[in-house]
């Protein structure tokens, strides 16, 4: 009997190691909270053998600042890019604004428009200079919705003209064009720069900028599409000790006009002063959590006395 192809066996493995909401649509162990804008259930995620999160439940509202604190491999990173699906879960339910992220029917792209993501190195595009690197993504959606408007009017134009005329379907407004879509994109960049002192760097490119100038234009791109809620993903831990200030200021600034936001951090003093809710992460788990005077002035968890004791 001829032996089997060698790369069966890969087929087979990669076969067995799809996340399993990607093979079915399930239906949500219960409704989501109206009243938050994220909310995760029974959240789990592997890495074959390693458990990198162990079914966390939690809900963020609107408004909320959210801290997310503990040891390096704690998954703090990783329950940061479930949140948007950017990591697919293994198991559990991820909601935002009561869509389930987990379901193939939800177009997971626009759901990301509204959710900015800050990572720890940057990811600007080295090719692009700083205007077009914050007006690429604003531009494209821009020109996405232009044409899927004007694919849908061109289907009812063609469906109206076998329609009696009592009973022709309205078109879709078209308000716009596509130099007016790039014409706005860069005014709203300009005017996102300018708020952070950086209008002046419009042309130049990220590899002549600084570490605290290009993460501070990182933070600029995400707010351009005018998100619900910003991620930061330890937006300081790739800086220099003297640029962490200027990022910590901005983000304190977007704090104090109400952004929701959730921060993996090992800055331990920022968190005190801006989060509204300290989480403590370790092991895959979530084993302590609240205000940030209860989490840095009174904790009850033993592994997070000890993880303080070293940081503080």
């Amino acid at each position: 009997m001829p032996a089997a192809p060698a790369e069966a066996p890969v087929r087979a493995a990669k076969k067995a190691a799809k996340p399993k909401f990607a093979k079915t649509e399930r239906t949500p162990v219960q409704p989501p909270d109206p009243a938050a804008l994220i909310e995760v259930q029974h959240l789990t995620k592997c890495y074959g053998d390693l458990v990198v999160l162990d079914d966390i439940s939690e809900k963020i509202a609107t408004g909320e600042k959210v801290a997310i604190i503990g040891p390096s491999g704690s998954g703090k990173s990783t329950f940061l890019r479930c949140l948007n699906v950017l990591e697919d879960p293994t198991d559990g339910y991820v909601f935002f604004e009561g869509n389930n992220l987990c379901d193939l029917k939800v177009d997971i792209n626009i759901q990301r428009r509204r959710m900015g993501m800050v990572f720890q190195q940057f990811n600007l595009f080295n090719n692009m200079n700083v205007l077009k690197n914050i007006t690429l993504a604003p531009v494209h959606v821009g020109m996405q919705d232009l044409r899927r408007t004007r694919r849908r009017n061109f289907c009812t134009r063609l469906s109206n003209l076998f329609r009696k005329k009592d009973k022709k379907r309205p078109l879709l407004p078209v308000q716009t064009d596509a130099k007016a879509i790039r014409r706005y994109a860069e005014e709203n960049a300009m005017r996102l720069l300018t708020r952070i002192g950086l209008a002046d760097k419009a042309s130049a490119y990220p590899s002549t900028l600084s570490g605290g100038q290009r993460q501070r234009i990182a933070i600029v791109r995400a707010l351009a599409m005018n998100p619900k809620v910003m991620l930061f993903d330890e937006p300081t831990s790739a800086l220099d000790p003297e640029m962490v200030g200027e990022v910590l200021e901005l983000i304190k600034e977007l704090a104090d006009e109400g952004m929701t936001m959730v921060i993996v951090t090992h800055e331990m003093g920022f968190a005190r002063e801006v989060a509204t809710r300290v989480l403590f992460m370790d092991g895959g788990k979530i084993q302590e959590q609240g205000p940030p005077e209860k989490v840095f002035g009174a904790p009850e968890n033993e592994r997070l006395k000890d993880f303080l004791s070293k940081v503080l």
